[in-house]
């Protein structure tokens, strides 16, 4: 190590004896100890304010140490801060020299020794920065000679200097020049500070800042003589210095008397002042004894009274973990053998309590984190899992077993079901009531063990649906004995007009269709109500469900199903929970399922009785559809809308048959007159508007259009057979389908649409017909006249008596032909219409239209005659012919 790299060194060490000393305690490391330094290291302390700042000074020993990084080749320089013990030295701190960016001398002190270094990763402490104080300026200049050395090679940087004399640290620099190597391996006791030995530094651009080398120049710069260097610099000042005392000198001399006075007074003050500072010295000892006695004794109280503190707070948590960890006998007992009579439930439930916020109290936040992984806190939890685990069991068992046999009491008595010659309701108020007992219990087992549910669930619903099932079957079953009704068939076309035409022979059946209502009456609001009971019983959390149909679906015996009762776990969200509505939807179908089959049986037995009491089977039950609108009630809905479409599939039924008997009607056999299936079409209509209720409308309309263009198809078929009386048939049809559709097609859309259908047929089948009875008479007259108008188009009037063929000697074979004895073919054509009509009521409007028609085209021959053969008048004339009709007899 170079020499005096370990200055300052005392009690009794050398400088040499300090740097062997580090080194040994640095020996086991990669750094390279460059110097070391003894130094009293101070800490200002605040005192009462207006009094001094006192300090408290600790001998330290300040190390430099250095090692090259293998990446860079460079110096990674550490301050060590070490402190001496018996046993050797131990690092009480550590500096990177990368963080230096301040030296401040401490004004205080006027030897210069003292000086504090700032570190920028020190800035946000509280605490001020410790003072260091060397013994000579040497050992100072040496210190941070060193360490601004380190700085500028290895960080190309140097720190702040702030209240020292940097030409002086400079001047110090220059005669005690040492080398410090800069590239290869660092070993130690080869580091060292300064410059190469023999060598000459220029330190000023090293150790003076560009700011302070202008202000120095500017000094400088007000003196009348150039000075190039620092030594000439130095001389005049001490020349300047030395005149200048003796100046003083000379004035001093000049008072004599008055300075031997001063002198005297000095003299005494001296000697006062020896004497108080010999005092201040004892004191100064005495008073820093008494403050290390003071801190010691501030010390161990500030640890006694903390550690008092401290005790007092860990006996407060202990106390509060063993309350959380203590299990009340009376609970385990309960928990773990106790009873679920009715008697008992209180104490069953008190512990359920307890149970769930102890498990609660346990987890966190509830409890600190610090204790949720202690081992006393994990037995404990464990021992409750055990412990609710237990309940749990023996409360799932007892309640499955509770359900089945509370259920089996009721389908063993045979007074709470329908017996021959009595409907009976059903009533669940007894079993829901037992029911209820338990109701908090299964909240508790929620809370617990929301799993331990699913099986509770199922053991309900299959324990219900055989009380329910049975509930309905004996209750269709005495429901269908009780109804007396005669059986209508359903092939409508078969019988008579009188009886089929009102679908049933005569007989009443609405009591079918009230026996139907009778049984929605009674199930649906006990399905929603059972329904909404299990939703709440069972802890499902959904939105509650509107127990009640419609408010006239009400029975008239007064004694209505009764509302879902809550188990007093009232569900507070206002929002449906998905994943819940699924499970509840699922659980419901177990709940209710098979039971569909007693109302199937009842829809087939009313179709069997009357088809068409469909149409009012069918508006009650979307009466009821309409009304359930809760979610949860979703098998319920589900049931009524599989019962609509069974109620439709019947009807469709009817429908498909009544329209292949249509398809059959008398095929390959001669029609004349109205088919039957008109008039019979227009009663079953009549029956069906009678039995419409709500938005079953839409059935009906899908019946009536598919019967009637059926009718339509198979009318036009059968006027196909006989092409002569073809019209004839097509318009007594489609008159008689008027008539008798004329009412409703009033009131009913789509049979108005068919009635004009009908009138449009009908009228061309008219203009057919009367067109056929007047060419069977005057089809040669007309024929002509076609044939005239036709030449017009090629040749005037005045040229056409010329043409071969329209001469006046045909014109006249042609008019006797046709008008000859008018008078009485005219009435042969009315009877010729009366043989053709079956339908007397028919012929007073054919024959009216028989005769505007005749009489168009009668007027339209005598205009034609008369612009082509003037001198051939047509007789009889159109008004004599008008007079011939008026005065024809029937």
């Amino acid at each position: 190590m170079a020499a005096n790299g370990g200055g300052g060194g005392g009690g009794g060490e050398d400088g040499g004896d300090l740097l062997q000393a580090v080194e040994a305690f640095f020996s086991d490391t990669e750094d390279a100890v460059v110097m070391a330094f003894r130094v009293a290291k101070s800490q200002a302390s605040w005192s009462v304010a207006g009094r001094r700042t006192r300090h408290s000074t600790k001998p330290r020993v300040l190390a430099l140490t250095v090692m090259r990084s293998a990446a860079t080749q460079k110096f990674k320089v550490k301050l060590h801060v070490l402190k001496q013990t018996p046993t050797g030295m131990q690092s009480a701190k550590i500096y990177k020299l990368k963080n230096l960016n301040k030296v401040e001398a401490v004004s205080s002190d006027n030897s210069g020794c003292t000086f504090v270094l700032g570190f920028d990763n020190l800035k946000n402490k509280p605490v001020a920065p410790p003072q260091w104080t060397l013994r000579t300026r040497d050992d100072r200049n040496h210190l941070l000679t060193g360490i601004l050395k380190l700085c500028k090679e290895n960080l190309g940087r140097v720190p702040k200097i702030v209240g020292m004399d940097v030409v002086e640290m400079a001047l110090w620099a220059q005669a005690n020049a040492k080398t410090l190597p800069s590239e290869g391996r660092v070993e130690k006791g080869s580091v060292d500070t300064g410059v190469e030995k023999g060598g000459k530094v220029s330190v000023e651009s090293e150790l003076v800042s560009k700011a302070e080398e202008e202000d120095m120049e500017a000094l400088l710069g007000t003196y009348v003589l150039g000075i190039d260097e620092a030594e000439a610099f130095s001389e005049r000042l001490k020349r300047e210095l030395t005149a200048l005392e003796a100046a003083n000198v000379h004035a001093i001399l000049e008072s004599q008397p008055l300075v031997e006075e001063v002198l005297q007074q000095l003299d005494a003050a001296q000697g006062s002042v020896e004497d108080m500072d010999e005092w201040l010295g004892i004191f100064n000892v005495k008073l820093r004894h008494m403050r290390e006695d003071i801190e010691s004794i501030e010390a161990r109280n500030n640890k006694l009274e903390l550690q008092a503190q401290n005790n007092a707070s860990l006996v407060e948590e202990l106390n509060s973990l063993l309350e959380k960890l203590s299990i009340p006998p009376e609970f385990a007992a309960v928990l773990q053998s106790g009873t679920f009579e009715d008697a008992r439930m209180p104490q069953n439930l008190e512990a359920c309590d307890w149970l769930a916020s102890s498990l609660r109290s346990l987890e966190a936040p509830y409890l600190d984190a610090n204790y949720v992984n202690m081992r006393a806190v994990k037995e404990k939890r464990l021992e409750l899992e055990k412990l609710k685990a237990t309940f749990v069991r023996r409360a799932s068992d007892f309640l499955r077993k509770y359900f089945s046999s509370v259920v089996d009491f009721m389908i063993s008595d045979k007074t709470y079901f329908s017996q021959r010659g009595q409907l009976k309701r059903p009533d669940h108020a007894d079993l829901r009531f037992k029911c209820r007992t338990y109701a908090r219990m299964l909240q508790h087992l929620k809370n617990l063990d929301k799993s331990s549910l699913g099986p509770l669930r199922k053991a309900y619903c299959h324990s219900l649906n055989l009380l329910l099932r049975r509930e309905a079957r004996e209750f269709a079953n005495e429901l269908r004995a009780s109804t007396k009704v005669s059986r209508s068939t359903g092939a409508w076309l078969e019988s008579s007009q009188g009886g089929v035409a009102q679908g049933t022979g005569g007989a009443d059946t609405s009591t079918v269709s009230d026996a139907y209502a009778k049984m929605l009456r009674i199930f649906i609001p006990l399905l929603v109500d059972e329904s909404s009971f299990f939703a709440s019983f069972m802890c499902f959390e959904v939105l509650p469900l509107n127990p009640h149909g419609a408010d006239e679906d009400k029975d008239e015996d007064g004694d209505g199903g009764s509302a879902a009762e809550t188990n007093g776990s009232d569900t507070k969200s206002t929002e449906q929970n998905p994943a819940e509505l699924e499970s509840l939807n699922l659980s419901l179908q177990e709940l209710l399922d098979g039971i569909q089959e007693d109302f199937y049986a009842v829809v087939d037995w009313a179709y069997k009785i009357d088809p068409l009491r469909c149409i009012s089977m069918q508006g009650v039950t979307e009466r009821y559809l309409s009304a359930q609108k809760a979610d949860a009630a979703g098998f319920v809905r589900r049931l009524l809308a599989d019962l609509q479409s069974r109620i439709s599939l019947q009807f469709n039924r009817f429908v498909d048959e009544a329209n292949l008997q249509i398809e059959k009607h008398d095929r390959n056999v001669k029609q004349m007159g109205v088919l039957s299936y008109i008039p019979r079409f227009a009663a079953l209509a009549g029956r069906m508007e009678n039995l419409i209720q709500g938005n079953s409308r839409d059935v009906v309309d899908q019946a009536y259009m598919k019967l009637v263009n059926t009718m339509f198809a198979v009318l036009e078929r059968i006027a196909q057979v006989d092409p002569k009386y073809q019209d004839v048939l097509l318009l007594e049809n489609y008159a008689a389908f008027q008539n008798s559709m004329f009412d409703l097609a009033n009131v009913v859309p789509t049979l108005a649409r068919y009635y004009q259908q009908a009138s449009e047929a009908y009228e061309q089948a008219c203009t057919r017909y009367i067109n056929s009875i007047i060419n069977y008479q005057f089809e040669r007259l007309f024929q002509f006249a076609q044939k005239v108008e036709t030449l017009l188009y090629t040749i005037s009037p005045e040229d056409v008596p010329i043409q071969i063929g329209y001469t006046k000697m045909d014109l006249r074979k042609t008019l006797k032909a046709s008008l000859s004895g008018v008078e009485k073919a005219l009435p042969a054509m009315y009877k010729r219409m009366q043989k053709h009509l079956t339908s007397e009521e028919l012929l007073p409007s054919l024959w009216e239209k028989f005769k505007e028609d005749f009489m168009d085209k009668y007027e339209s021959v005598e205009g034609l005659l008369a612009k082509c053969y003037p001198t051939e008048p047509l007789t009889p004339s159109s008004a004599e012919m008008k007079e011939i009709f008026k005065n024809f007899i029937f």
